[in-house]
């Protein structure tokens, strides 16, 4: 004995009544939104590349204080006149390379991994960072 279930008969849909217009605007809505973001990705995307790209070039192992000068090991090649920054937690100020010492003896060129000393007019610490400006 088979009970026969009884479903409603399917309403039928006139076509003509339904409005497509609403969907379509809601759609472009959303494609615009996507699109504004992704503007701002790229935008955010290179303004984080800008602040990577400065890299230290160097650290300062010692500070003599009473003749204002700085031991610093250079990851990189450096020469006398480079416009160079030392910052650290309270030191933050940009300097010319005026003099550069290695041994006692002026040299013009100091090599990478080579600790040299710096004249410098204000006050370092040891940690502190070297950057290229």
């Amino acid at each position: 004995m088979k009970k026969k279930i009884k479903t409603k008969p399917k309403k039928t849909i006139n076509r003509s009544k339904l409005k497509t217009t609403p969907k379509k605007k809601t759609k472009l809505k959303i494609k615009t939104q996507s699109r504004a973001r992704k503007v701002i990705k790229k935008e955010t995307i290179t303004a984080k590349l800008s602040v990577k790209a400065e890299k230290p070039i160097g650290r300062v192992t010692h500070f003599f204080n009473h003749i204002n000068v700085v031991i610093v090991k250079f990851r990189v090649p450096v020469r006398i006149g480079a416009d160079v920054r030392l910052k650290g937690a309270t030191t933050d100020f940009p300097t010319v390379i005026k003099s550069m010492q290695y041994d006692h003896k002026p040299i013009n060129v100091a090599k990478k991994g080579q600790e040299v000393g710096i004249k410098i007019k204000k006050k370092a610490r040891e940690g502190d960072l070297v950057y290229l400006v």
